[in-house]
């Protein structure tokens, strides 16, 4: 299917215009700094008619980290509707229903047309889906259309947000938030979780009153041994020596990384998971002969909230691959008590499986860990080999545009298919291996409850390591203005 019919509907969907100059670094940082004040205001700033106390089920902390967002705010659904809507028209692309050449400029001005129309209606659908089902608690019944809609238009803002860095700013809307989100977790579940629980260990006193309150500190500790890690990884790569023709003895490295495909593997594979536990709400509502059906995919159960009843994911298939676990807080922070009641947890806790076949089974949680940490994994290895088919970082692009510039590696032939070839040999395994690591971490870092959550972490030190290569290479364009037409 062609996008031709996008030269009409685009006319109709506002945009934000591209700036007539370059920008400087400085007017890049102001707008960055104008992006993330808006953003703050409306991440603080709660939709009237929300009952902000009633916020405060744990499983609701990692979608808000995730998807840059604050359940209750102006930004309840973040930047889920972007993210959905990149992940669906990237899958169709792949699968060749819809034809698209990406270096084709029309062919892809259309098809971030439509990408953009389908984060707007998916924006709209979200935000009536959060409300009506309960994500979002409401004071009365009567306040669900106005809630409904100031989530929406503050999800369509972000939307813009996310076009106005892209246009203006540093780096992506969607990098942006997700940083700033995170960042925000840490410093304030640091003063308001883990301060006063080690506070409180040592008022207690007692023999064990040290230990306890460094242990208090355990989510910390995690996060920032998830942060070390990541950098020490980020650092990692395959160097290839390159020659350019037209001058003998000009010579340099293509950088490989191991993280060739950096942290986006993780931010699609995990966004999808969340997105599940939101779409499938409305199945604990089905009743007749396909609410067994209902139950294997999504199991649903009532659970009481200062603010009433509301619905909780507590099994099947889905709650299987969610990273749905307590947080190991103490029980006064809205935890489970502690490393060793969550650790217990997760080896005696059982959930529910219904089988339409054969009625209710129970599954022991360590089998939610394996199935959750290995479906992970593979979608972070499925997302990371269509991204760089999708952004022209596979070998045979890679060696287009090296051959484009006139480079080439020592020792072989002028020829893009023979530095495809040796491309092939590394960029495919990179993409799994980096793929594979960044998955596992992810994961062990939500299974030790690190602050900020574990996935949160390891994409900030993606997005912060990205923006900083992309700051110095600003700045090398800047100081050297005739370098950036030599690399074009």
């Amino acid at each position: 299917m062609a996008l031709e019919f996008m030269d009409h509907i685009s006319k109709f969907i506002p945009s934000i215009k591209s700036p007539m100059r370059p920008l400087s670094l400085r007017e890049k940082m102001k707008w960055t700094a104008i992006v993330l004040s808006i953003y703050f205001i409306l991440y603080n700033t709660y939709a009237i008619g929300v009952s902000p106390s009633a916020v405060t089920q744990p499983y609701l902390q990692l979608i808000s980290i995730i998807f840059a967002a604050r359940i209750g705010s102006l930004i309840t659904v973040g930047i889920g509707p972007i993210v959905l809507a990149s992940i669906v028209l990237q899958l169709v692309a792949g699968s060749g229903l819809l034809k698209v050449d990406f270096n084709d400029t029309v062919q892809k001005a259309r098809f971030q047309g439509l990408q953009k129309l389908a984060a707007i209606v998916l924006a709209v659908g979200e935000a009536v889906i959060f409300v009506s089902t309960g994500y979002v608690p409401i004071s009365t019944p009567a306040d669900f259309g106005i809630v409904a809609l100031q989530i929406a238009i503050g999800a369509i803002i972000i939307i813009y947000l996310d076009e106005t860095m892209s246009k203006y700013g540093i780096t992506s809307g969607i990098n942006l938030f997700i940083a700033s989100g995170v960042s925000f977790a840490i410093v304030a579940g640091t003063f308001s979780i883990l301060i006063p629980e080690a506070a409180q260990a040592i008022t207690n006193g007692g023999a064990a009153a040290l230990s306890a309150a460094v242990l208090a500190f355990g989510p910390l500790i995690f996060a920032i041994a998830v942060f070390l890690i990541s950098i020490y990884v980020y650092e990692m790569k395959v160097e290839l020596p390159l020659a350019f023709e037209q001058f003998r003895g000009v010579g340099g490295r293509l950088p490989l990384p191991f993280l060739y495909v950096s942290v986006l593997p993780v931010i699609l594979a995990s966004s999808l998971e969340l997105s599940f536990t939101v779409w499938f709400r409305f199945l604990a509502g089905v009743k007749g002969s396909l609410a067994n059906l209902a139950k294997f995919i999504a199991y649903y159960q009532p659970v009481g909230t200062s603010a009433g009843t509301t619905l909780q994911l507590n099994g099947g298939l889905t709650y299987l691959i969610s990273p749905s676990f307590p947080l190991p807080y103490s029980a006064n922070y809205g935890g489970i008590g502690g490393y060793g009641t969550y650790f217990t947890y997760l080896a005696t806790h059982t959930t529910d499986l219904f089988l339409p076949w054969g009625g209710m089974v129970l599954v022991p949680e360590w089998v939610h860990v394996i199935v959750y940490t290995v479906v992970l994994v593979l979608l972070c290895i499925v997302f990371g080999k269509f991204w760089i088919e999708l952004t022209g970082q596979s070998p045979k692009n890679l060696a287009e545009q090296l051959g484009g510039q006139g480079w080439q590696i020592p020792g072989f032939r002028r020829d893009p298919r023979i530095v495809e070839n040796v491309l092939k040999k590394y960029i495919p395994t990179l993409t799994v291996l980096g793929s594979v690591f960044v998955g596992l971490l992810a994961a062990l870092a939500t299974l030790t409850g690190a602050i900020g959550s574990g996935m949160g972490i390891l994409l900030t030190v993606g997005i912060i390591y990205m923006l900083y290569q992309q700051l110095q290479q600003e700045r090398l364009m800047e100081t050297y203005p005739l370098l950036e037409k030599v690399i074009k």
